[in-house]
């Protein structure tokens, strides 16, 4: 069957489209939606009950409030600052912990990724000078790359000081510098099954291994491996409630590690810790 229009029909139609507000062979005008920005911008603050990093405490075993904001790029480019508070008693004169970072994250496919960059942990007025007694004039900052793969909830990463680790030197108590010193970090966030939990909880599995390339002055070897398991629950509004059991050995070194401000106070900076945080997501 065929069917033929004239020209007057053909008229009709596109006034019967332009009167309904149709695009019709471009006569009416077509909504266009904006093309979505490929910057995004992101903040977060929370509350910690001890500020554990790679199993060790960093506020002698006390709470810290911490926060950050990331930019990252549509292309994969990243860049942020996120700072905690900490203990002067382990870093002599410091208050606080300010990481700048930046780096490009990657895919192979749906479900391998990739990543690369490099990371500054900076220290602001902590030098150990201010230990008790004085140290040298040296402070704890300390820049690190980075490199990891992933596999979907998945991922290992590896990270290298390219400065002396946390001012770890002849002058601070090693027996040589600590440039190239590492840490092997592999950690799963398993999602857990919704008919079993509520949405959006994960159980949090870690194991990491530091490697310093020198050992303390006094013979010992200061590598340990730091372990972790946890579960963590996402909110709505962006909100996120934690709780993980942390464990680092090396027992000889880190058990009773005296303070920058007096030596007789000790504190277990490895071992056994069970740390709770909430943190809100803007």
């Amino acid at each position: 069957m065929t069917v033929t229009f004239s020209s007057s029909r053909i008229v009709g139609l596109l006034g019967w489209a332009t009167l309904a507000g149709l695009p019709a062979l471009g006569l009416a005008d077509s909504p266009t939606e904006s093309p979505a920005s490929p910057h995004t911008i992101t903040a977060n603050a929370g509350v910690v009950s001890n500020y554990v990093f790679r199993g060790m405490t960093q506020t002698w075993n006390k709470p810290a409030i911490q926060g950050g904001v990331d930019y990252a790029h549509a292309d994969g480019w990243y860049a942020g600052l996120w700072a905690s508070s900490l203990s002067d008693k382990q870093y002599a004169d410091g208050w606080a912990e300010v990481d700048l970072y930046g780096g490009f994250n990657g895919k192979f496919n749906a479900d391998w990724s990739w990543t690369l960059g490099v990371i500054g942990y900076l220290y602001p007025s902590a030098n150990y000078d201010g230990i008790t007694p004085p140290g040298p004039n040296q402070t704890y900052n300390t820049v690190e790359a980075n490199a990891g793969i992933g596999y979907k909830w998945i991922s290992m990463k590896a990270s290298v000081t390219l400065t002396d680790a946390y001012g770890y030197n002849e002058g601070t108590g090693y027996q040589s510098d600590t440039k190239g010193s590492s840490y092997w970090d592999l950690t799963a966030n398993v999602p857990l099954p919704e008919e079993v939990f509520t949405k959006e909880v994960t159980l949090p599995l870690h194991v990491g291994r530091t490697h310093y390339t020198s050992d303390l002055a006094s013979g010992r070897d200061p590598d340990y491996t730091d372990y972790k398991i946890g579960l963590s629950k996402t909110f709505d509004g962006g909100w996120n409630l934690g709780a993980a059991y942390t464990y680092a050995d090396n027992r000889s070194v880190y058990d009773k590690y005296p303070s920058a401000n007096d030596a007789t106070d000790t504190a277990d900076l490895g071992g056994g810790k069970v740390v709770f945080s909430l943190t809100k997501t803007f």
